[in-house]
């Protein structure tokens, strides 16, 4: 089975979350982000979702985590908690 590890920031709006992807584009370290803007617990530990693997996250998360790049922002990702920018750190 394949496993992935991934880190997410969430917010409430899709034009937050462009911002924010924005932000990371032009330098800004992804986890004092996530940190700074998450709504989501993780947050605090700069958006660490640990490893998972397929079926254990939101469908429309899922997709984009195993089959992203590796290291690529993908984002914004609309799920029922609010839109994601996601970032897959490692996958096997």
């Amino acid at each position: 089975m394949a496993l992935a590890t991934a880190r997410h920031i969430l917010v409430d709006s899709e034009e937050k979350c462009l911002e924010l992807k924005q932000q990371i584009a032009e330098g800004a370290d992804f986890a004092e982000v996530a940190k700074q803007n998450s709504q989501c617990p993780s947050g605090r530990s700069g958006g660490d979702l640990g490893q998972f693997g397929p079926g254990m996250m939101v469908p429309e998360f899922d997709k984009v985590v195993f089959s992203a790049d590796v290291g690529s922002v993908e984002g914004p990702v609309k799920t029922q908690f609010g839109y994601h920018l996601v970032e897959v750190t490692s996958r096997s």
